[in-house]
């Protein structure tokens, strides 16, 4: 683990795309403020590892385990003539 002294405003690089800015600290609590690229999730360790005792649980289900798929009532969807016209096809 690599171990780093920061004060307020400063910050910390990880590779090219992430920043992690020290924005305040009180006491024992600091704040954070983490600049990432859309495609990297960001979480705090208790949510990510929640996140992924829900994943494991749900790749260990069988498709005879979930419930039976809800239909939409009122969904007419391919029973009658297409009334979208000819600009919305």
């Amino acid at each position: 683990m690599l171990v780093l002294s920061r004060q307020r405003d400063e910050t910390i690089m990880i590779g090219d795309d992430v920043e992690i800015t020290i924005v305040d600290i009180r006491g024992d609590k600091v704040r954070l403020g983490i600049t990432a690229p859309t495609h990297i999730p960001v979480h705090r360790k208790e949510v990510y590892d929640a996140i992924q005792r829900e994943n494991k649980a749900a790749a260990k289900l069988k498709p005879e385990d979930l419930p039976p798929p809800r239909t939409r009532s009122g969904n007419n969807e391919g029973t009658g003539p297409d009334t979208r016209g000819p600009h919305k096809r």
